[in-house]
């Protein structure tokens, strides 16, 4: 049980393990996740190590299945996770391994090699096919009405000739030569202005859309393309309009000029096309099957890849002894997981089929444990937010526990709202009953990914939030009448007034006088009268009780802080910090905020209606207690004596100020000094000298003389400043009410603030809706009440929620944690594959 308020206690062990049956063990810590190895060659390079070659071996497997996986995503082909974790191979079997990955990715690159040729043919017969389509429109077009005109069927030879470069032997006047393509669409304008500006206007562009898109045989992308033809003369127009088209990336085709020979080449192209079409879906087809079958087993793959790798990577943090046939290992581990890691290195010699069993020693050391707080899935989030602030020192206090509790807590006292709270408390339910279903879904959402993680503490702030909104009786800024009233308006009980129904109904409003008998019932059975909801003293009221309530809280968790450091001093056997250091703390404290405490109940119980109004102001009253100041007629004293007692309770807290900052710096200043000059020396085992023993020596040891090895006055003022500082930190932090002020009426300024930003939403959204009487009110209110929804959760439970989140976040590390709370340890990091395959898998 201890262990929950204390980090675990940890040893450092040293693994003699057999090589050849090292591999095996440092899989079984592995599994078991529960031992952080030391680099024992921090100066050997790393491509110096002695498993470099297999480390290298492994990232060229791990390479083979990102390009395989690359293609299965690829192909859109879901990969199964079946949730094995399957056996690490033995080293034998990464030949095997590498074999079966070098022929998938061999035959992957074969089959997309081929399907890209495959592709870029089909898409240059397909660009022919529209070509030799457009190209026959476009003659269609111009000389169908030529002929239509023309009686003499021997003029269509003649017009015809003067596209055909063939008849210039024949002596045609005019020679027309064209060049046909396919060019990107978006290309066109420019193409067109550049043909224009280059060949001065002479030639003749056409162009048409193509309606489908064309797959690019590189990316795969869909790409859409039109046909161009081009007509001009001469050969030099001819060379320009080429290398035009070639700087446009434009793809020219051969097209014939005759009719007859346009249709017979279409013809074998659509044939051409057709098989072509058939090989393409068999070479599909073949890499489907071939990625499916490696979906299945490609997670597997991953897994076992990178235990080996992990494996290799924890061999080279190893020492080889001379013979060359053990592997030494210091590993940092749990003292209450000793017996199962010894279970696990029994388990891993006898896999290997070593006869030699691995001996585990545990050696004693000065060097600071690393930090291990167990946690599971309820216990996380709390632990995450203390580690936010630093982790902790090796076995000191761990506040986890606590905020547990303290930090819904001092949540749902800011946040405090009864309606909020549920709507809280349901979201948080959803994802607690749902969290199995979700953790399998895997988002890679990192904002929900944040709140998934912290959904237990979501759900007691809202649970706390419920309860403390039934304290305040506060449901979305309106209260509930659960008991009715104790206050009474009837006139029957104002015979001084002489009130009538009148009179109540013609004033808006009325005060009543609690010391009237009859009007004021007695204490409202649970939380806060309604009638305050209504009352016009609302919030002079409910801040006057909520200031009161933060300040209470805010002292009683710094108190419980400041307790907690004993029980850290008290396991570290540091009497100087008790008696110079806590005694002192909790003295100062419980002279002045613990008074003012006891003040406010006693002046709860001390006053009642009658007597309210003579009351003397607290705040006056403890300002006056540090100035001394007992001459203000304004402010009457709460009882006899209190000049007396509050005088000698300033006195005391004065008291403790020199105390932890001379009286403490003196003792250090006088231990050193005595280790110094009066040090124990040991002559054949007698004890000379008049130092302090080594009991005595342990005791008094204190960490700023352990940090520092220099001698002389340097540790003298590095001991004088610490203390300096820590004292006049602690002194300055409540002297001034820092804390009180700055940390725990945030208490009440956030209520205050929720709760005011809540009632006007309400005023300014529901109202309206709410006050519409005609039949169409219905659907107006429809309307607004979701706007009044929206409203509600992004700015209330989502803004203001994080504001009471992080003001409770900073009320733990400030006023809380710094009490007892160093955070100077590093966090225990164990071999584990569980984590390594973590950030690959979960992404």
């Amino acid at each position: 049980m201890g262990e929950l308020f204390r980090s675990e206690e940890m040893t450092l062990a040293q693994l003699f393990l057999q090589s050849e049956a090292a591999y095996c063990c440092v899989s079984e810590l592995g599994e078991l996740g529960m031992v952080q190895f030391r680099d024992l060659n921090p100066d050997v390079n790393v491509f110096q190590r002695k498993f470099v070659n297999e480390v290298r071996r492994c990232e060229e497997m791990d390479r083979k299945l990102r390009f395989v996986e690359k293609e299965i995503k690829k192909a859109n082909i879901p990969t199964m996770d079946t949730g094995e974790n399957p056996e690490v191979p033995f080293p034998r079997d990464m030949i095997d391994l590498e074999a079966t990955f070098e022929k998938l990715e061999n035959e992957l690159k074969e089959i997309n090699t081929n399907q890209e040729a495959l592709k870029k043919n089909f898409l240059e017969l397909t660009e022919l096919k529209h070509i030799l389509r457009r190209t026959q429109q476009f003659f269609d077009e111009l000389f169908n009405p030529l002929i239509h005109d023309m009686e003499d069927p021997n003029l269509l030879e003649e017009s015809s000739s003067l596209l055909d470069p063939s008849e210039a032997g024949r002596g045609a006047p005019l020679r027309l030569g064209f060049v046909a393509g396919v060019i990107n669409r978006e290309r066109i304008p420019t193409f067109e202005r550049m043909l224009w500006r280059v060949c001065r206007g002479n030639v003749f562009l056409r162009q048409t859309e193509i309606e489908d898109p064309l797959e690019d045989p590189t990316t795969g992308d869909q790409v859409h393309k039109s046909v161009f033809i081009i007509f001009f003369q001469g050969d030099q127009l001819k060379n320009r309009v080429k290398k035009i088209c070639e700087g446009f990336r434009a793809s020219l085709y051969p097209c014939p000029e005759t009719p007859q020979e346009r249709k017979e080449m279409a013809s074998g192209v659509n044939t051409r096309i057709d098989d072509l079409q058939m090989v393409l879906n068999q070479t599909e087809d073949h890499r489907q099957r071939v990625l499916q079958a490696a979906a299945k087993t490609i997670r597997v793959w991953f897994i076992k890849v990178r235990k080996m790798k992990a494996i290799y990577h924890t061999l080279n943090l190893c020492n080889i002894d001379v013979t060359q046939k053990c592997l030494i290992a210091e590993v940092w581990c749990p003292v209450s997981d000793l017996d199962s890691i010894q279970f696990a290195l029994r388990r891993g010699t006898e896999r290997s089929g070593s006869t030699v069993p691995s001996i585990l020693n545990r050696m004693q050391t000065k060097q600071t444990p690393p930090t291990y707080n167990k946690t599971n899935k309820f216990t996380s989030g709390f632990q995450n937010i203390v580690d936010a602030y630093g982790i902790g020192t090796y076995r000191e206090i761990n506040p986890a526990p606590y905020t547990i509790i303290t930090f819904p807590f001092l949540f749902a006292v800011m946040f405090g709202d009864m309606g909020h709270g549920v709507l809280m408390t349901c979201a948080a339910l959803y994802l607690v009953i749902r969290e199995s279903r979700l953790l399998a879904q895997k988002s890679d959402n990192e904002m929900f990914s944040m709140i998934f993680a912290g959904r237990y503490i979501i759900l007691l702030m809202g649970i706390f939030s419920v309860y403390t909104g039934l304290i305040y009786n506060d449901c979305f800024s309106k209260s509930l009448n659960m008991f009715g009233s104790s206050w009474s308006v009837r006139p029957m009980f104002f015979p001084k007034g002489n009130w009538t129904f009148e009179t109540l109904d013609g004033n808006s409003v009325l005060q009543l006088d609690p010391a009237v008998p009859g009007v004021f019932g007695g204490p409202y059975p649970l939380g806060i009268d309604p009638i305050w909801n209504i009352a016009t003293n609302k919030l002079t009221f409910l801040n006057s009780f909520k200031m009161k309530m933060s300040v209470v809280l805010g002292v009683i968790h710094m108190l419980f802080g400041i307790t907690l450091s004993l029980f850290n001093h008290l396991y570290f056997k540091k009497p100087l910090n008790i008696f110079l250091g806590f005694i002192p703390e909790i003295v100062f404290m419980s002279s002045l905020f613990g008074y003012l405490i006891l003040l406010i109940f006693y002046k709860w119980t001390a006053y009642d209606a009658a007597t309210s109004k003579d009351a003397p102001s607290l705040l006056i009253a403890f300002i006056n207690m540090c100035l001394f100041n007992y001459n203000d007629p304004t402010n009457k004293p709460l009882y006899r004596g209190q000049v007396g007692i509050q005088s000698l309770l300033v006195v005391i807290a004065l008291a403790c100020v020199p105390c932890m900052l001379v009286v403490k710096t003196m003792v250090l200043r006088r231990q050193h000094l005595w280790k110094k000059h009066l040090g124990t020396q040991k002559f054949g085992g007698v004890r000379v000298g008049n130092g302090p023993t080594e009991d005595e020596a342990e005791i008094i040891d204190h960490d700023q003389l352990s940090q520092h090895s220099e001698e002389g006055d340097e540790v003298v003022w590095l001991m004088l400043v610490s203390s300096y500082t820590h004292t006049i930190t602690h002194a300055r932090t409540h002297t001034n009410i820092h804390n009180t002020s700055t940390g725990s009426l945030k208490f009440n300024s956030l209520f205050v603030c929720i709760s005011e930003l809540s009632e006007v939403l309400w005023g300014m959204v529901m109202h309206l809706g709410l006050s519409s009487r005609s039949g169409g009110g219905f659907f107006g209110l429809s309307i607004i009440f979701s706007a009044f929804a929206m409203l509600t959760v992004c700015i209330l439970l989502i803004m203001e929620g994080l504001s009471a989140f992080l003001h409770a976040l900073r009320l733990h590390w400030v006023e809380f944690q710094n009490k007892f709370y160093t955070g100077q340890g590093f966090k225990f990091v164990p071999f584990s594959f569980e984590s390594i395959l973590e950030g690959r898998f979960d992404e």
